[in-house]
């Protein structure tokens, strides 16, 4: 059984290597949310993430007999980080199973802590169902990212952390994927103090967990698609959910533009590099999910940084455009000598700064003699495009604003 005893016992089993990872007051975020808010973030934790603690106590737990099996795990990422580490701690071998579209930071991240990577399945869910065959075939020990109370025990001792930093919390909030975090979390939170509230965050590409509280019962997805990795779990998970059913608050949930909103938001305010799952905290908080009847002191857990290169470069590009900061323009002129110079002159003289540009005569929609400029340029906001706009279409360039 999972229990306050098992947390704390946990918390030795880890001290020695888990990072006690920093809990920040943010006070551009608690402005502008109205509450008093605090961010726990594991995405400084040792391996970028929070799963470090539940898989180190996991293996500390085994018989010497077992350790000496080699252990197996099916993880989009940050789980298969924590076990490959801790195995590697351990001096025991580690298979990880890991979904066919995990980002390549992940992978790398497993292998450059010794564990063996096989690449199977389209998510989680079919890679732990290849993972589970492979440990029957081997006889190695399958280490779950989260039905298992060794586990959950062990991502616990986040809460354990929070509230002795901060004993007077009255609300947290907590990524939730397949539940073992929020069900080690409102475990001991709740164990500590009955009266502080556990809100749970699901992505709205991955709701099985969300349908099934809000129902009373299991229900699983057909799929998942989220930027948010890290919690993109398709099925229920009967043992967690009978702990979130117990202890768990509420369960709200936010789309991929309210997650990218976040990681962006969290870069630029709060200078920390934060993956999708760990963002919905922060993105429920600013997209007003959350309702508050009075101003509270606020936790929230920020569950881990292993986010794609390519993927936060997405985000920050659409981010920019989204913001009015930054423009994408395809312009008609007529294909002569000066026309381009006339047209960076407009540019100039409104001063929008051209990052990149393109110049094509050859698009099967143009009319002879036409050509298309594909131009990026930075601005100042909203009334600052529209400036640009007005002047382009005065001085007789067709254009469209992509």
């Amino acid at each position: 059984m999972l229990n306050l005893e098992k947390i704390k016992k946990a918390q030795q089993n880890i001290s020695k290597v888990v990072t006690k990872t920093p809990f920040a007051y943010a006070s551009k975020l608690s402005q502008m949310i109205g509450n008093e808010i605090y961010l726990k973030k594991e995405n400084l934790q040792l391996t970028g993430a929070f799963k470090l603690r539940g898989a180190f106590n996991k293996i500390a737990s085994l018989t010497d007999e077992e350790k000496t099996k080699g252990v197996i795990a099916a993880s989009a990422g940050n789980h298969a980080q924590g076990v490959a580490y801790s195995a590697s701690y351990f001096d025991i071998p580690a298979t990880i199973v890991m979904p066919e579209a995990t980002p390549m930071t992940k992978i790398s991240g497993v292998k450059s802590y010794g564990g063996e990577v096989v690449l199977a399945g389209n998510n989680y869910d079919e890679a732990y169902e290849y993972a589970i065959k492979l440990a029957k075939e081997s006889g190695k020990i399958f280490i779950h990212p989260f039905a298992d109370y060794d586990v959950m025990a062990g991502q616990g001792t986040i809460a354990l952390e929070m509230l002795e930093s901060k004993p007077d919390l009255e609300v947290l909030i907590v990524p939730i994927g397949g539940g073992g975090l929020i069900s080690g979390i409102a475990v001991a939170a709740k164990s500590i103090n009955k009266n502080i509230k556990i809100i749970g965050v699901t992505a709205s590409g991955a709701p099985a967990m969300r349908n099934s509280f809000k129902s009373g019962i299991i229900q699983d997805s057909v799929g998942v698609k989220t930027i948010a990795d890290g919690i993109a779990v398709r099925d229920t998970n009967e043992t967690t959910f009978n702990i979130i059913k117990e202890y768990v608050d509420d369960i709200v949930e936010v789309d991929d533009e309210e997650i990218a909103n976040a990681i962006l938001y969290l870069m630029e305010q709060q200078k920390i590099v934060v993956e999708g799952a760990g963002a919905v905290g922060v993105a429920a908080l600013m997209h007003n999910k959350i309702k508050f009847s009075s101003p509270k002191k606020v936790g929230v857990v920020v569950s881990g940084g292993n986010i794609d290169v390519t993927m936060l470069n997405l985000i920050i590009e659409k981010g920019l455009i989204k913001s009015y900061r930054k423009m994408k323009l395809v312009v008609t002129l007529i294909d002569k000598p000066g026309s381009l110079m006339k047209l960076t002159e407009i540019l100039r003289d409104v001063k929008a700064n051209i990052v990149s540009i393109g110049y094509d005569r050859t698009d099967v929609n143009l009319a002879f003699g036409d050509a298309n400029v594909s131009i990026a340029v930075e601005t100042r906001g909203y009334e600052h495009q529209e400036e640009i706009k007005r002047n382009l279409y005065k001085n007789g360039f067709r254009f469209v604003v992509e």
